[in-house]
């Protein structure tokens, strides 16, 4: 089963200012978008560097996702730490999901190009730095559809379930109405009944 960590990173809602938002848009994305089954393990974080790539390698060193999405401290600002976490804890870079989550926020902000999110590869686990908004986080991941429902830009969950099955995680499969995953014919299983 696909084991997901799921960590926000906010000094305001880990600390109790606010509720968070970046946790809860996830779980309710997830549970629309994977026809495969699923488990997460959630974290609530301040902005320190330090936490954030302790809890990175806790939740693939310890707890054993096979991916892990955080949301916030991606932008310029000095607190904003998330994508240098990652980076230290990183054994590649990916960085087509972050081009891929700018040109799609780009449609809507000219600030996107501020957002500094990266996606690394830890061990055989996938780690992606996603926007702190429940909108931003639902257009990154499912990417932008016509008012037909044709994919106009490609999310990047898109290339999740293909990626995980390069670097040894499981077979994963999505509902095609919400974000269809994109594997070549020879990695394709038949539709799971």
């Amino acid at each position: 089963m696909l084991k997901i960590g799921l960590v926000s990173v906010s000094d305001r809602a880990s600390s109790g200012v606010y509720q968070d938002q970046g946790i809860p848009a996830l779980q309710d994305w997830l549970s629309q978008a994977l026809a495969s089954q699923f488990a997460t393990v959630t974290r609530l974080i301040p902005d320190e560097q330090a936490e954030i790539e302790s809890t990175l390698r806790q939740l693939v060193d310890e707890e054993g996702c096979h991916l892990v999405l955080t949301t916030g401290g991606t932008g310029p600002a000095p607190r904003d730490v998330t994508p240098d976490a990652t980076l230290a804890v990183a054994d590649r870079e990916m960085p087509g999901f972050g081009e891929q989550m700018r040109q799609i926020s780009l449609r809507f902000v000219p600030t996107a190009i501020l957002s500094r999110q990266v996606g690394v590869i830890r061990k055989s686990t996938l780690i992606l730095n996603l926007p702190g908004q429940p909108k931003a986080i639902k257009e990154t991941l499912e990417g932008l559809k016509s008012e037909q429902g044709e994919t106009l830009v490609s999310g990047i969950f898109a290339a999740v379930p293909y990626c995980l099955d390069l670097i040894g995680g499981p077979y994963v499969e999505t509902v095609p109405q919400v974000v269809k995953a994109f594997r070549p014919k020879s990695a394709q299983k038949p539709a799971s009944a």
